[in-house]
């Protein structure tokens, strides 16, 4: 810390015209008209020093605050507020052309954080949560939106995705709105169909569009969590001759978090020398998962880069307790299936469902098994730890097995060697894989098939 140098002026002294001599040997006779002059000239002299040394003081001290305060300031790139990064895109959209056409501004979605891409119609028992990667392509983020809507989940759960900084949030902004967009359109359609008298047999379609569709009284479950409360009135159709039962669409809302938002410190960071997405993301569920708690029944925590889905897989935790965790398998490889020893399953950590409670306690029990972890191997590379050996390490824990409880899933999410349009029904979850088969391809493909969808999706 710096040395602060206070000068003061030097001190004027009051010099008399006589020898000093004679000043000597008259000062015990001074006059009272001298005397007074000297004493107003000294008490003067000291209030203007005083004076000088508490502003150049008070100076001082606010500079050293000014410094003291600049220099313990750290900004964190990785944390950036949901008001800030949507008043820079306001700012973009306002300043620059090729931004203003592109840029929309979102509202945030949950007390100031987050992205709110569709409000939903009202509120959800089941909440997916997708982590985004940055190694994930808009054509596949959008084909896993596709999906999803078809699976049937968006008319009973709220999408949440988890992104890994803003700018992966910055890029697929439009792939979300767009395809939300048309996902709705497509409903309207279909909705406007059944208004118009028709029946759902009438007309063929890609998905059950009746599960999105509702009377009122069946609809009325509560406003949405997610964004700002807006009274607003959704337009009904009759359905019926008669006219007198209305209905009204039924959808979850989709909103976007950047994990920065969610774990600003990067809590793993003094742990582990490089935090990838896959480790950091049970960092920043017990965040979100707190804001929501007792708002969802039920969770699942897909992985968007590995998975597809295509059915409903929270269909199974359906009858289970709150602390029940379903953790899915990968198949053995065929060259490890030797001398018909048992094999001990893989789990596969890119899909996990299970009760609001439990998927809360997992999330909190995996971060500590990673500290832990990576306290025991400091001398072995930092980062081998992995998501499969550590949820297989909990899921023989018998301490944890008091608090959650786990239940292996029956089925395996294998890799398809072969689709068609009628086996995409029978499907609930489908590995991306490796494979020669273009899955992207066959969705495609089998939507096309239908002449409303075929008039609303541009790619048809």
């Amino acid at each position: 810390m710096g040395i602060f140098l206070v000068f003061f002026p030097e001190e004027q002294h009051f010099n008399s015209s006589t020898p000093s001599s004679t000043t000597s040997s008259l000062s015990p006779f001074k006059s009272p008209k001298i005397n007074a002059f000297l004493k107003r000239t000294n008490s003067s002299h000291i209030f203007t020093r005083a004076q000088s040394t508490i502003s150049v003081c008070a100076l001082l001290i606010f500079l050293t605050f000014l410094l003291f305060t600049l220099s313990s300031f750290e900004p964190n790139n990785d944390f950036i507020s949901s008001h800030n990064l949507h008043q820079y895109r306001r700012y973009l959209s306002q300043n620059h052309p090729k931004f203003h056409t592109k840029r929309i501004w979102n509202p945030p979605a949950l007390q100031g954080l987050g992205t709110l891409y569709t409000r939903g119609t009202m509120a959800m028992n089941e909440l997916v949560i997708c982590h985004v990667s940055d190694s994930v392509t808009k054509k596949e983020l959008k084909l896993f939106l596709r999906s999803y809507h078809r699976s049937g989940l968006a008319s009973k759960s709220d999408l949440l995705f988890v992104f890994n900084s803003i700018s992966t949030i910055d890029s697929f902004d439009d792939v979300i709105r767009d395809e939300n967009d048309l996902f709705l359109k497509l409903v309207h359609r279909y909705k406007s169909e059944l208004g118009n008298g028709s029946k759902a047999v009438d007309f063929p379609a890609s998905f059950d569009v009746t599960r999105f569709v509702k009377s009122g009284n069946e609809a009325d479950k509560g406003e949405s969590i997610w964004g700002r409360k807006i009274k607003s009135n959704n337009s009904s159709f009759s359905n019926g001759d008669n006219g007198t039962e209305l209905t009204r669409m039924c959808y979850g809302s989709v909103v976007g978090f950047g994990i920065g938002e969610l774990d600003p410190e990067n809590s793993l960071s003094g742990f582990l020398d490089h935090v990838p997405m896959n480790l950091r993301r049970w960092a920043s569920y017990p965040m979100i998962l707190g804001r929501v708690r007792r708002k969802f029944k039920h969770i699942m925590l897909v992985d968007v880069k590995e998975l597809l889905l295509l059915g409903d897989p929270l269909a199974r935790v359906k009858n289970h307790t709150p602390e029940s965790i379903f953790l899915s398998s990968t198949p053995t490889p065929k060259h490890s299936r030797k001398n018909n020893k048992p094999h001990r399953k893989t789990i596969n950590p890119a899909l996990i469902i299970g009760g609001e409670r439990g998927v809360r306690r997992l999330s909190a029990a995996i971060l500590t098994e990673i500290v832990r972890s990576t306290t025991r191997q400091r001398h072995n590379k930092k980062n081998s730890i992995t998501e499969s050996t550590l949820l297989s390490q909990l899921a023989a824990n018998e301490f944890l097995q008091k608090s959650i409880h786990f239940v292996s899933s029956p089925e395996s999410i294998s890799e398809p060697s072969s689709l068609s349009g009628v086996a995409l029904a029978n499907m609930t979850v489908v590995r991306r894989g490796n494979s020669n088969l273009d899955i992207g391809a066959v969705i495609t493909k089998h939507i096309c098939s239908f002449s409303i969808d075929s008039s609303v999706y541009k790619d048809c």
